[in-house]
């Protein structure tokens, strides 16, 4: 626990925290705030998913297959996600903004453990969806697969690798369209009704679409801090002036509904 302690004079307020992905996924889920219990306990949720149905037809020819739509009654056990800051009270006399520094960072580190789970949860996307290349045609086939009626007013989004984007923009050209109203971090352009994001984490050569519908977070309302001070702690603790700062969320994410998420693999022709 070694804290770098800056006299006034050089320290700089401006703190930038590290974040593993600008982008709040939970913008792009069902929040269900009716979560109850502790962690490990368990909570059944039913989860829909679909097959493929689409198919290239030729003169005479009809449809051998149809899409189905079922559900299953999955158990996911509530997840419990702490972390623990603790400081001496000479460093925070002597750097008035380690402390709040600390406890902005735990709410950071917090956010990432919460959208990395979710992310993983987008992934388990059981609608596919092959292609050779990044264009139009790609999106639109794979917006087809969604079980949607219309998609006018429908929010369809789609998390790509920085590293694609390049090839994306190049297969695209006039094709992708710049929407100011949906001018959030991350976001690049639309194309066939999809909004394309950018997420750091995301599997090159892969671009998973869904709406909000397909993932939901569970989520127990509020975030459980609990302040430990030196006096309050053991003979050692106070002796030594320390201090800690435990923060604590219940939640759990799942993929709810697989017809409304289809995962892109590209594997460019040669």
């Amino acid at each position: 626990m070694a804290h770098k302690i800056y006299d006034n004079f050089f320290l700089s307020n401006e703190v930038e925290d590290q974040f593993n992905s600008h982008l709040n996924l939970q913008q792009f889920c069902t929040v269900d705030n009716s979560l109850v219990g502790e962690a490990g306990m368990k909570r059944k949720i039913n989860v829909y998913t679909a097959t493929d149905g689409t198919q290239k037809l030729g003169m005479g020819e009809g449809n051998t297959k149809s899409i189905e739509v079922s559900y299953a009654e999955k158990e996911y056990e509530i997840l419990l996600a702490q972390n623990r800051f603790e400081y001496y009270d000479e460093q925070a006399m002597t750097d008035p903004m380690l402390v709040p520094v600390g406890v902005r960072h735990m709410g950071t580190d917090m956010f990432n453990t919460v959208n990395a789970d979710i992310f993983a949860e987008f992934n388990k996307a059981t609608l596919t969806h092959e292609a050779t290349s990044y264009g139009f045609g790609t999106f639109a086939d794979a917006v087809a697969k969604l079980n949607l009626e219309e998609i006018e007013g429908v929010n369809i989004f789609g998390f790509v690798n920085p590293a694609d984007m390049a090839e994306i923009r190049k297969a695209l050209n006039e094709d992708l369209k710049y929407v100011e109203s949906f001018a959030r971090n991350g976001y690049v352009g639309t194309v066939a009704g999809v909004n394309i994001y950018t997420k750091k984490d995301a599997v090159s050569g892969t671009i998973i679409i869904a709406t909000k519908e397909a993932v939901t977070i569970f989520n127990k309302k509020g975030t459980e801090i609990e302040q430990i001070t030196k006096n309050a702690r053991s003979e050692t603790a106070a002796n030594t002036r320390l201090n800690t700062i435990f923060s604590r969320k219940y939640y759990l994410a799942a993929l709810t509904d697989a017809t409304k998420a289809v995962k892109i693999t590209v594997a460019e022709s040669v």
